[in-house]
């Protein structure tokens, strides 16, 4: 079962975290839309935009589409402040413009119902056609107290991961940057994650799951044509859990998303998911993943193997963001010594989705 564990370890934050905060233009704004969603008091919010500091200069229709969006009369009020205080500041810079997408006709119904067919098969046999093999996986850790995408790092852990006849093991090795021993996988702190090496993707492709697919559209993803397709697994057929450390508690939440398949290979490259029908009364609100795969070489073979996850998750306005990359794959056997150089992170071009070309 892919589980997604969770803990939550709250701090008090000192008091120069709550010192005056640069912020642009933009940040201000995803903050308060924030707020406004998650129903934060219009005192708190008001009180946190005057200790702001912003780099731009806030425009009155700014305030008013703030406003409209659900802002309160406090925040507002302070918000009518900032306007004043920058307005000797340059203005934020606009939106840079995207060229209009090449419009490509999708599949016609035939011809998807054959592609989901081929990819329900793909996903059933995706285990079975697994090597043996052990590579390493690091996790970069951020965590943001307020709400507002500003990240702070916060660790980083590095494993050494065998997979062997479909199972999982894992042995943490170093903790930011110092080795580490007798320290289990769930022994380390934070949020984690199960389920990359397969488990999601059946379960998605599983006929139990009722899974209901829609076409969504075409793209580029690593210099490759992409097939996408929306998918959604309602809550009761849904076998995706997610555990909260702290209290105990674990849900099983519906959950909705994308999957992106390579046209020329019909092999799963990217998977979407966002999880839906979390209680409101469960310590995590929101949480979602982005799993991409790539060709990786073992031995004399390509496989097509986790690449990276990018695991994001709300707990109240606290919001923590993992990035779990698999790297260094070898064959299980005789090439099982542990290493404990760290790779790079992926370049962001690897991870970038361009639109389709003709």
């Amino acid at each position: 079962m892919s589980r997604l564990r969770l803990l939550w370890v709250l701090a008090l934050l000192s008091s120069a975290a709550y010192g005056q905060r640069e912020m642009t233009v933009a940040q201000l704004m995803s903050f308060i839309k924030s707020s406004i969603q998650l129903h934060t008091p219009d005192r708190q919010v008001a009180d946190y935009v005057h200790k702001i500091k912003l780099t731009n200069r806030l425009e009155d229709r700014t305030v008013e589409e703030l406003q409209g969006m659900g802002a309160g009369v406090k925040t507002v009020a302070a918000l009518r402040e900032l306007t004043d205080a920058t307005a000797k500041l340059p203005a934020a810079p606009a939106p840079v413009a995207s060229s209009e997408p090449v419009v490509i006709p999708p599949p016609d119904a035939t011809e998807q119902k054959r592609i989901l067919a081929e990819l329900t098969d793909y996903a059933r046999n995706y285990t079975k056609n697994l090597p043996n093999f052990i590579c390493t996986q690091v996790t970069r850790k951020h965590v943001d107290p307020t709400g507002t995408e500003s990240w702070i790092a916060d660790g980083t852990v590095q494993e050494h991961l065998s997979y062997l006849n479909g199972q999982e093991d894992y042995k943490v090795i170093m903790v930011n940057d110092k080795p580490v021993t007798n320290l289990g996988h769930l022994q380390v702190g934070g949020n984690k994650s199960s389920g990359e090496f397969g488990t999601m993707l059946a379960e998605i492709f599983d006929p139990e799951s009722h899974t209901d697919f829609q076409w969504d559209h075409w793209a580029t993803l690593r210099g490759r044509r992409m097939y996408v397709f929306f998918f959604r697994v309602l809550q009761e057929f849904s076998k995706y859990s997610i555990k909260d450390e702290q209290s105990g508690r674990t849900v099983v939440p519906g959950y909705h998303g994308l999957v992106y398949a390579d046209r020329d290979t019909g092999m799963v490259m990217r998977i979407t998911m966002q999880c839906d029908n979390i209680p409101p009364s469960f310590p995590v609100q929101q949480a979602g993943e982005v799993l991409d795969y790539d060709f990786q070489k073992i031995a004399d073979r390509e496989f097509v193997l986790p690449l990276k996850a990018d695991m994001r998750t709300r707990a109240g306005r606290i919001m923590a963001w993992n990035e779990i990359e698999f790297r260094l794959y070898r064959k299980f056997g005789t090439d099982t010594s542990i290493t404990f150089d760290t790779p790079d992170p992926i370049p962001a071009d690897k991870l970038k989705e361009e639109p389709p070309k003709p």
